[in-house]
């Protein structure tokens, strides 16, 4: 028998608690040899708003729970585990055809756990898309609808400096990252 790993659908929002409900029937009935692991991949996410810091795991795939499953020689998944998960509240199906589910290609898997991995090394950092010289709009404030380009960015703060030209000179104005959104020219 040989492992690999499925894509399971699920209610979105409840990716937790059907892996949780899952897991708990999978270790009643003894099929932990079986079923390896179940993983909703997340990632920790930071903003800054207001001034306020906040931390929270966004999940990187939701509605989908990921297996690792034992298959036999042809591939197939046993059926105590087949029915066990079919039967489970909340989870929808494999994805796949009906009865012959598609398993994750090894590119996929690598990505997905790298992706775990990452996400359990990083310490919490504030995720700003902006970079220096990039043609942004601001949303809010005082010079909202101006357009400038970003001079800096403080990424332990929060901020993004942006130049602004107000009475024919550009002007650095400090701002909220979220306060201000990519300007396509």
């Amino acid at each position: 028998m040989s492992r690999q790993w499925f894509v399971l659908r699920v209610k979105a929002g409840r990716e937790e608690t059907v892996r949780e409900s899952l897991w708990k029937r999978v270790q009643t009935n003894d099929l932990t040899d079986s079923l390896a692991q179940l993983l909703v991949v997340t990632e920790r996410v930071t903003e800054i708003k207001g001034g306020n810091r906040r931390s929270y795991e966004r999940k990187i795939y939701p509605g989908y729970i990921m297996a690792e499953i034992d298959v036999d020689d042809e591939g197939e998944i046993p059926e105590d585990i087949w029915f066990l998960i079919r039967e489970t509240p909340g989870i929808g199906d494999f994805v796949g055809a009906q009865r012959k589910p598609m398993p994750m290609g090894y590119d996929e898997v690598a990505k997905m756990l790298e992706q775990v991995k990452r996400a359990q090394a990083e310490p919490d950092q504030v995720q700003i898309e902006f970079e220096k010289g990039a043609h942004v709009k601001i949303r809010e404030g005082t010079f909202e609808n101006y357009e400038g380009e970003v001079e800096d960015v403080d990424v332990q703060k929060g901020l993004v400096k942006v130049l602004v030209t107000i009475f024919g000179r550009k002007t650095p104005i400090e701002l909220e990252y979220w306060k201000v959104e990519k300007f396509d020219l």
